[in-house]
């Protein structure tokens, strides 16, 4: 399972983040490893850094299933972590569901 990580100009992808949100998706994603080929994160301020606000830094989750289209989720919260903790649990609850409806075929 491959994981790339992306930022806006808000965010800066310091060596340090890209390292802790790959080590929050390994471990909340690392049992879909044989299934999913591919995750990519776009981490990105929302409101950039004239103002802040309650939800404003958004990471959108893509996982790429072998021979199947992208699965995808959103998570806005305060911080990136929580941003990323956040898109991380619901991308695990959507390949869990995608697997299961791919099983059942």
């Amino acid at each position: 399972m491959h994981i790339e990580v992306f930022t806006d100009k808000n965010i800066l992808g310091s060596r340090e983040l890209v390292g802790r949100i790959r080590t929050t998706l390994e471990h909340s994603l690392g049992r879909f490893a044989e299934q999913v080929t591919r995750i990519e994160a776009h981490l990105s301020d929302e409101n950039s850094n004239k103002k802040s606000g309650p939800a404003d830094k958004r990471c959108v989750l893509e996982a790429r299933l072998a021979g199947h289209t992208p699965v995808s989720v959103r998570h806005q919260a305060p911080a990136v972590d929580l941003a990323v903790d956040g898109a991380a649990g619901k991308l695990e609850r959507a390949l869990d569901r995608t697997l299961a409806r791919l099983n059942r075929r």
